[in-house]
């Protein structure tokens, strides 16, 4: 049986998974998955390490292609996903209507939860450059939990090791036992598209296309948004 080896940030695993399942169904082909943070992937990729499609951050794409790890002409955006706010389920949710709001959660919450930048979690780097934005960053640090990605930050949550949390909606959504309070407010809301492309050395290029294809299929989109992901490709 082929196999494609498939190097996927976390933010868009639970669609990459549920796609790939059906994938190796229909085509006989089967998926050597690599999740991680889009950071983390990128620089094994920029370390020399390959892979038959690589799914990163927008600009992570972008990075790789003009390195020319990439092919340029395969580069497909997936889905964007929003940050939203997480407490575990059952729990009351707090006010985060407005950016004011927002920062007071932040000051009551006595944990907080996010992924830990140096881990390369494109989620966490986009946190802390908010919390620097707010001149909070060294007050939410000092009880902080940081995670190894969104999921390891819901579980977090889920499990009560943190009283609140944050991370991209598409990381949540698959977790039991979590509350989705809303995203951010005002002008702290944001989005990252992650996107995908066959790697210039891939063992098995015409096996990564036709699974690229199957995860931009339009009759997916319904699914992409249910799974915390706006699709970027057309219907």
């Amino acid at each position: 049986m082929p196999t494609i080896k498939v190097m996927s940030a976390g933010a868009v695993k639970a669609m990459v998974a549920a796609l790939g399942a059906e994938f190796e169904r229909e085509s006989g082909t089967s998926i050597d998955y690599n999740f991680g943070t889009a950071g983390a992937l990128r620089d094994r990729v920029k370390g020399g390490e390959t892979a038959d499609l690589v799914v990163v951050s927008q600009s992570g794409i972008a990075e790789l292609a003009r390195l020319g790890h990439v092919v340029a002409d395969t580069i497909t955006d997936l889905g964007a996903t929003v940050t939203g706010v997480i407490v575990r389920e059952g729990a009351a949710k707090p006010d985060i209507s407005t950016v004011d709001a927002f920062k007071q959660a932040l000051r009551n919450a006595r944990s907080i939860a996010y992924t830990d930048p140096k881990a390369g979690g494109t989620g966490g780097i986009m946190f802390v450059a908010l919390l620097q934005k707010l001149g909070m960053l060294d007050e939410v640090n000092a009880k902080a939990v940081l995670g190894k990605g969104g999921f390891d930050v819901s579980q977090t949550v889920a499990d009560g090791r943190a009283e609140l949390g944050t991370t991209f909606l598409s990381e949540a959504l698959p977790v039991k036992g979590l509350s989705i309070v809303g995203t951010l407010p005002g002008e702290l809301h944001n989005a990252n598209t992650y996107t995908a492309a066959v790697h210039t050395r891939a063992a098995d290029r015409a096996g990564a296309e036709a699974f690229l294809r199957k995860l931009v299929a339009p009759a997916t989109r319904g699914r992409w948004t249910a799974a915390g992901l706006e699709p970027a490709f057309p219907g």
